[in-house]
């Protein structure tokens, strides 16, 4: 999550890696950021810059700052989105960029369902489990989107990849919101928890072939229902 930034010390790079930390429930609502030393020597930026990036992203109601002692800087979890903004950037959205990144999707994920059956550990398991429980209960699409979006974040994480790992957040940053639209959902609730548990299944059973067959097959789905809902709302 604050692993070093690669693709340079911008403060908007920097804000935009915070902000994806806490839109997908990686930060917890309330949670205290570490030191503005801690923080940019982790994302190797100046602290200049990190100050920067922490004032838009107070700016933006999702990060506060509290003085004395016991202070620092605090998250603050935005609510969920609305819908008709959701509509209006996924109908903004052409086909064949759904469609790259939907390709992007299927390789970062797949390979980290393949890599993860060989390498998670009991651990990975049942943290899995549990992610998948949350969406199961999960009452808003929100709750519903985060705890999605958290399951494959750990998925690469039992690959033991941090590359996986890190363009795994950035995806789920990008399209994550998309796929859980309200009344044009391009994945639903019981089905994917469905699919999620089959996945656990066979990563725990080590079936690294059968886990990437099964990731792509939900990645698939995900994609075209969410073009079909793209091409509805271009139509009208």
């Amino acid at each position: 999550m604050f692993a070093p930034l690669r693709d340079g010390g911008r403060v908007e790079v920097v804000a935009r890696r915070i902000s994806e930390a806490i839109g997908l429930g990686l930060i917890a609502d309330g949670e205290q950021l570490p030191s503005e030393l801690e923080l940019a020597g982790a994302l190797a930026v100046s602290t200049v810059t990190l100050r920067e990036a922490l004032a838009l992203l107070r700016q933006r109601g999702l990060v506060e700052t509290r003085r004395g002692r016991g202070g620092g800087s605090f998250v603050r979890a935005p609510v969920d989105a609305s819908v008709e903004r959701l509509r209006t950037v996924l109908r903004e959205t052409g086909v064949h960029e759904l469609r790259e990144i939907g390709d992007h999707l299927l390789a970062v994920t797949a390979t980290a369902a393949r890599l993860a059956a060989e390498r998670a550990s009991d651990d990975h398991i049942a943290r899995l489990a549990d992610l998948v429980d949350q969406l199961e209960a999960a009452e808003t699409v929100g709750e519903r989107r985060r705890a999605d979006g958290l399951f494959h974040i750990e998925i690469a994480a039992a690959a033991q990849s941090t590359r996986l790992t890190r363009q795994e957040i950035d995806l789920q940053g990008e399209i994550g919101e998309l796929l859980w639209i309200p009344f044009g959902e391009a994945i639903e609730r019981d089905q994917r928890v469905a699919q999620h548990r089959a996945l656990i299944a066979a990563i725990a059973d080590g079936d690294g072939d059968l886990a990437r067959r099964l990731t792509e097959e939900n990645v698939e789905l995900a994609i075209s229902r969410l073009i079909e809902f793209h091409l509805q709302l271009t139509q009208r």
